[in-house]
């Protein structure tokens, strides 16, 4: 090695692919606090800007074999550093980290195909992913929110018994299905009853990433003979962050003597943007959420 070389030692590859993923990293958490602070948790800039910045920084580093395979190591190492970090968020990274990847692989391609115009690969990556990115953010570039999903089952229990099961109030004793116990908030207590207009129902769920447990108020807007309907009057669960419940109406009706048919729906707002990779998300948790009612509050052998 020459003095001059000794004097200023060339800097590897694999030195400048840390120094890459360090800055991708810090401009991810500073992206992350920035979002968060305007509010914008839920949004697409959140779940598709923070991933398109980390795989166009990594795609900046000098080159590895590919560059898909240079970005999906970045990203894995980020999730797998940040994951521990966040508590029950660790759900929000379950989630979201295929978009990770999906957005870090779609930038990894695009420079494969095309390493010696990389400025020009980056700018059209970014001119496609940037409108995608502010869904969400402008009123104009969100789709609609609102969602209903309803569940059927045969209840093993005559039309009069399941409807006093009903009129007993939320059942929070029957166990969780395994879906719902990844980490959304659970259901710690419940108190209210009937079915007659007017009739409240409250659910006091854990909280999550720090914040206290809340509670779900709803109330009976409508009843007639084998239905019945609950309105949300307030939310203060974390059930908020995913979703929110806007109200819920519950069928039954006699097929036999000793079998019931019963329907429940629930009408939510989804929370999460993007709407093409949440809305499959929310909607197949709230199916579990309405099987798990029919189960715990229309059988009546969950209650004795």
């Amino acid at each position: 090695m020459s003095d001059i070389d000794k004097q200023n030692p060339k800097i590897e590859p694999a030195q400048w692919s840390v120094v890459a993923i360090v800055v991708a990293f810090a401009a991810g958490a500073f992206l992350y606090k920035l979002l968060m602070h305007e509010r914008l948790g839920h949004s697409a800039a959140m779940f598709l800007g923070i991933p398109a910045v980390l795989a166009i920084l990594l795609a900046l580093a000098p080159k590895a074999k590919t560059a898909t395979g240079g970005i999906l190591k970045g990203i894995t190492l980020a999730l797998l550093v940040v994951a521990p970090l966040l508590g029950e968020g660790y759900l929000c990274i379950l989630f979201a980290s295929p978009l990770f990847y999906i957005v870090g692989i779609g930038v990894g391609l695009a420079m494969d195909k095309s390493r010696r115009k990389q400025g020009a690969t980056l700018s059209c990556v970014a001119l496609l992913l940037l409108p995608m990115c502010f869904e969400g953010v402008v009123p104009q570039l969100t789709f609609n929110r609102a969602q209903s999903v309803e569940v059927r089952s045969v209840v093993a229990a005559p039309a009069n018994e399941v409807e006093h099961a009903l009129t007993q109030g939320p059942n929070v004793t029957t166990p969780l299905p395994l879906a719902l116990r990844i980490g959304f908030p659970r259901p710690l207590g419940a108190w209210g009853e009937g079915l007659a207009v007017g009739d409240t129902r409250t659910i006091h769920f854990t909280g999550a990433e720090g914040d206290p447990p809340g509670d779900l108020v709803m109330r009976v807007t409508e009843r007639h003979p084998g239905y019945a309907r609950f309105e949300t009057v307030s939310d203060q669960s974390k059930l908020t962050q995913w979703v929110r419940w806007t109200s819920s109406e519950v069928e039954w009706t006699a097929l036999d003597k000793g079998h019931t048919a019963v329907t429940w729906r629930i009408d939510f707002m989804r929370q999460l943007d993007p709407a093409w990779y949440f809305t499959p998300w929310e909607r197949a948790a709230v199916k579990e959420a309405a099987a798990y009612l029919i189960d715990a509050d229309a059988t009546p052998m969950r209650r004795y």
